[in-house]
C-alpha cells in the first residue's frame, strides 16, 4: 500500500507552484512588519520626525537584502519548475523543505536589522542563505537523476542552472567572509551581488553571475 501511494503523492506540479507561491509572498509581506512607524509622542516637529525616521535606515538595508533574497530564490525556483515535465514525492518533499528554510528568512533578517554590526547576525542570515541554495541545488540535482526533466530541455540550460547556483553561493560565501574585517563591507557586497541577479545588467562578465 506504501509504495501505490507513493507511485501517486506529490505529482502535481502546479499545486507545489501554489504552496511555494503562497510561502514566499507570506514571507516578503512579514518583512515589512519589522518596520515601525516612530511614537507620535515625542514628534512636535518636521525635524523631530526626520530624526526619528533616521534609525530606520540601519532596517531598511536587512529588509531591501531579504526582499531580493527572496525574489531571487522565487526567480530561481520556478526556473526549474518551469523545465519540469512533472514531480514526483521525493522531489515535493525536497521543495517543502525548501519553503521551511524561506520562512525562516523573516527572522533571519530580523535579526541582523536588530544587530547590524555583530558578526554572528550576519553569519546566521548568510546561513540561511546558504540553505536555500544548498537545498534548490539538492532539488535540481534529483530531477536530473530521476528524470523529471523535460526531454526537449537542453543540456546546456541544465548545466547553466547549476552553474548560477554554485557561483552565487560562493560570491555568498565570500560576502559573508568579509565580515571578518568590517560588516559593513560584507552587507554592501551581498546586497551588490543581490542587485546585479535582479537587475540583470548586459555585461558579458556579469552576465555569466
Amino acid at each position: 500500500m506504501g509504495s501505490r501511494y507513493n507511485l501517486v503523492a506529490g505529482k502535481n506540479l502546479d499545486r507545489l507552484c501554489a504552496l511555494s507561491d503562497g510561502v514566499f509572498a507570506v514571507a516578503m509581506t512579514l518583512l515589512v512588519l519589522d518596520l515601525h512607524v516612530p511614537e507620535s509622542r515625542p514628534i512636535h516637529t518636521e525635524l523631530d520626525l526626520w530624526r526619528a525616521l533616521i534609525p530606520l535606515a540601519t532596517r531598511l538595508i536587512p529588509y531591501l537584502m531579504c526582499f531580493l533574497t527572496l525574489g531571487i530564490f522565487w526567480v530561481g525556483q520556478q526556473a526549474q519548475l518551469n523545465v519540469l515535465a512533472r514531480a514526483d514525492r521525493t522531489f515535493t518533499w525536497i521543495h517543502i523543505a525548501f519553503l521551511l528554510i524561506v520562512s525562516l528568512l523573516p527572522f533571519s533578517t530580523a535579526l541582523l536589522a536588530n544587530f547590524i554590526t555583530f558578526r554572528l547576525a550576519l553569519l546566521t542570515y548568510w546561513l540561511n542563505v546558504l540553505l536555500l541554495g544548498t537545498i534548490l541545488f539538492t532539488a535540481w540535482r534529483y530531477a536530473a537523476t530521476a528524470a523529471l526533466i523535460k526531454p526537449d530541455v537542453p543540456q546546456k540550460l541544465c548545466t547553466a542552472i547549476e552553474r548560477r547556483i554554485i557561483l552565487a553561493q560562493t560570491l555568498y560565501a565570500f560576502g559573508a567572509a568579509l565580515c571578518a574585517i568590517n560588516t559593513t563591507w560584507s552587507i554592501a557586497f551581498i546586497v551588490a551581488i543581490q542587485l546585479n541577479y535582479a537587475i540583470a545588467p548586459r555585461i558579458p562578465i556579469l552576465n555569466r553571475l
